[in-house]
């Protein structure tokens, strides 16, 4: 599975870069492709390309704060979650952008409706 994520906290120190540590592991360890794109105290780092963003099977958005060019994943299949949620229970939101992978382009899941 090809994933793109952002990640992104209110202080853009700690978290958006724990955040981005995890998914990486965890995508590593099921044998997915991963890039992440931190919106953090650096400014936006790894930034993710119209092409990256097309080809991905899911998106992630873990962030605690509006990020920068979300407008991006408009017809992906988006998973949004907090970034204590993608530090704290990575497994987690893995199975649930597995979920979502198989549902049709332009579905958004939050922790609600997932």
């Amino acid at each position: 599975m090809r994933i793109v994520a952002v990640t992104a906290c209110p202080t853009g120190v700690a978290l958006t870069y724990m955040a981005a540590a995890r998914l990486a592991n965890i995508a590593r360890a099921r044998d997915h492709a991963i890039k992440i794109e931190t919106q953090g105290a650096l400014g936006v780092e790894d930034v993710l390309t119209p092409k990256d963003v097309a080809r991905a099977d899911v998106a992630i958005i873990a962030a605690d704060i509006e990020v920068r060019g979300a407008e991006r994943f408009a017809r992906c299949r988006l998973l949004r979650v907090s970034t204590a949620e993608a530090i704290e229970a990575p497994e987690a939101v893995f199975a649930r952008a597995e979920a979502l992978a198989a549902a049709p382009r332009n579905r958004s899941a939050t922790p609600r409706n997932v």
